[in-house]
Parts: C-alpha cells; sequence; structure tokens
C-alpha cells in the first residue's frame, strides 16, 4: 500500500463516471461512520488504448503521451477530491488524500484492498457501454477477488431524506460469509441510527415437495427462531439496533431485490477465498450487486 494510504482507510476508485460521482459521495458518508480516512484513487492504465491500436510497449510510448495520460489522470483526481470536500460537512470531514496510480484498475484495487476497512467502487465505469444490469470491469474485479468489503454504488442518488431512515438490509444464509455480512450489517446499522431487517429466502425450488407446502408456516417458524438465536450475540454487541428477522418463501435474488426498494442499504456475503484463484462468488451476491438501486456492500474478508 502507499506510503500516502493510511491504513484501514475506506478507499473509493474513481473515474469520469456518473457512477464514481455517487461513491464518491457515498464513501465521504462512510469514513465519517467510520471515523476512518478516506482515499481516492484514481488509477490510469500504464497502456493507453492508443498503443495497441498503434502496436506500442510500454517502453516505447512517447513522454507526451505519458504526460498527457498523467494530466488527465490528475485532473480527474482532483475533481473527485474537491467533490469530496463538498459533501463533507464541516463538523464532519474524514481526513482527505488523493492517489494517482498507474496500471490496471481492478487489480490495483485488490491490492490496495488487502489493508483497506472497505473499497468503494462504481457500478460500471466510464465506457459506458456496458449493459445497465452488468457490472464493470472493475468492480467485477473488486467483488470478486478483493481482501476487505466492496461496496458497488450505483448511479440513483437516495430520492428523498426519508431514505436515509430506511433500514439496511442484511441477506443471511447461516453460511461462514453470512456471518461476516452481519457483522457488517450490525455496524453500518448502528452508526447510521436505523433498523436492521434480516432476511432468509428458502429457495422456491423446495417448492417440488409437495409436503413442504404444508408445513411452511411451522418451518418458517422454526427457522425465524433459529436466527434470532444466531444474531443473539450480535443483538448484545449492538443493543441500539433495532433487528426483525424475516423468513421468506420465494427466489432468493427477487426477494432480496424486492425488500431492496425500502432499504438504504443491502449487505450480502460472499463465497471464496479471495485473490485470483479458485475464486467463485455466490450466484446471489453477483446478482443483487448487479440489479439492486441501492449501494450494496459484498462481505469479502476477516473482521
Amino acid at each position: 500500500m502507499s506510503n500516502r494510504i493510511a491504513a484501514h482507510s475506506v478507499i473509493v476508485g474513481v473515474d469520469r463516471s456518473p457512477q464514481a460521482r455517487e461513491a464518491v459521495r457515498w464513501a465521504v458518508h462512510e469514513a465519517v461512520g467510520r471515523n476512518a480516512p478516506l482515499a481516492i484513487v484514481h488509477v490510469t492504465d500504464s497502456l493507453p488504448a492508443v498503443a495497441s491500436t498503434l502496436d506500442w510497449s510500454v517502453g516505447q510510448i512517447p513522454p507526451e503521451v505519458v504526460q498527457a495520460q498523467q494530466d488527465a489522470g490528475s485532473t480527474i483526481l482532483a475533481q473527485a477530491i474537491s467533490l469530496a470536500h463538498d459533501c463533507a460537512s464541516a463538523g464532519e470531514r474524514p481526513e482527505i488524500i488523493g492517489e494517482l496510480r498507474f496500471g490496471k484498475p481492478a487489480p490495483t484495487l485488490v491490492g490496495l484492498s488487502k489493508q483497506a476497512q472497505i473499497v468503494v467502487v462504481g457500478c460500471r465505469g466510464e465506457t459506458g457501454w456496458q449493459h445497465r444490469r452488468l457490472l464493470g470491469s472493475v468492480s467485477t474485479g473488486a467483488v470478486h477477488h478483493g481482501h476487505c468489503p466492496v461496496a458497488v454504488i450505483h448511479d440513483e442518488p437516495a430520492s428523498s431524506p426519508s431514505a436515509q431512515q430506511s433500514p439496511v438490509l442484511l441477506g443471511i444464509d447461516g453460511s461462514p460469509a453470512s456471518e461476516r455480512a452481519t457483522e457488517i450489517a450490525f455496524g453500518e446499522a448502528s452508526w447510521r441510527g436505523v433498523d436492521l431487517v434480516a432476511l432468509h429466502v428458502l429457495a422456491d425450488s423446495t417448492a417440488t415437495n409437495g409436503f413442504f407446502a404444508m408445513e411452511w408456516s411451522a418451518l418458517q417458524s422454526t427457522t425465524q427462531k433459529g436466527l434470532a438465536e444466531r444474531l443473539a450475540h450480535w443483538q448484545k454487541r449492538y443493543p441500539t439496533v433495532n433487528v426483525s428477522v424475516e423468513v421468506e418463501f420465494e427466489n432468493p435474488v427477487r426477494q432480496l431485490l424486492a425488500r431492496a426498494e425500502d432499504a438504504q442499504l443491502v449487505v450480502v456475503g460472499s463465497h471464496g477465498r479471495g485473490g485470483f484463484t479458485g475464486m467463485l462468488l455466490g450466484s446471489v451476491s453477483t446478482a443483487v450487486s448487479q440489479e439492486s438501486r441501492v449501494p450494496v456492500i459484498v462481505a469479502r474478508g476477516g473482521s
């Protein structure tokens, strides 16, 4: 990690996209809530697009092209820093620094994530060609391979002040990744001063079992009780957080996205070991990150 970026910072990756601007706004609020420094990072590709067109290697790039890249990156970074200062109130202003890096954006942010509290990215980058329901390459890389929680921010800001009072929605399934998500969700709900909705969804494929339909009420009650017991120690740690536990029988992605409409933040777990080898992200986490209109934190890394 750069010696300019403090350990346990909130790190936000920026480019020229509208999603990156929303990511900066969200990251400022997050840094204040976590009482953490904010590092704004722009990564300029060390091999610009024109280099591949002209068949240049890195060493063949003219100095004026390199300088133009650096100037453009510095401008993007300066604009993001200015936006961050504008978003921060006088009494709640985190320490803010900017960092210009050269390299590939996704691997660079993944590397920085090793010592970050959380990495914040826009759902899509400035190329803008992707379908709106697909994550961009940088957000995909961070979500799949990051070493800390990753927040994916879309370009739809909260529509009203009342949205700030909306609950945090936690997708819970009892897995170790879900336990990490639970820890994050309680922390987020606590500093935001809002309720927490813990949602467990039984996949609707279970409907093929006729007996299940007759026993749904009993299973729902038993599952709710079990989840409440699992959450009890987190409730003791965060006594000011009002928690409701809900169990539904539906498609998990569909149910989480529907409930997200009434939440200010969704927290879900990921599955995998981190790094660029042997990682498989849960299909639910991927779909919710892609399609949610509100920010989504994918729980990665340890405590």
